[in-house]
């Protein structure tokens, strides 16, 4: 059985555009998964943004406009300073996805079940 090189990026806040720092972890993963898929290696790299967050509701309100708006602004901000840095993501995953939705309540659902969270004080 193969395995797969995982690589991800945080998935960054997008209470402002991408800048140096962004660039530098995104450029640094990109440098990894290369190596890796040179060497022949069945690879995945995942990247994108976190959309829910206090501190991108009250950037989206500095800017005058409404959470989804701002997001998506910003969201697209990010891929397309990845796409200009020829970045070689696999998936570029946005946390007000329905897939990513989706995904988190399965997971949060199977957490309860098991027991593993729960109420309490």
């Amino acid at each position: 059985m193969s395995k797969k090189f995982y690589v991800t990026t945080p998935i960054y806040y997008v209470n402002g555009v991408p800048h140096i720092g962004t660039a530098t972890t995104t450029l640094i993963a990109d440098a990894v998964i290369r190596f890796h898929r040179l060497r022949g290696e069945d690879c995945f790299f995942l990247t994108g943004t976190d959309e829910h967050a206090q501190k991108v509701a009250d950037a989206a309100a500095a800017a005058g406009q409404s959470p989804q708006e701002f997001v998506d602004n910003i969201s697209l901000r990010f891929a397309e300073t990845w796409n200009y840095l020829n970045i070689s993501y696999d998936q570029f995953i946005r946390t007000s996805d329905e897939r990513h939705k989706f995904v988190v309540a399965e997971v949060f659902r199977q957490l309860q079940a098991t027991g593993d969270v729960y109420k309490g004080v």
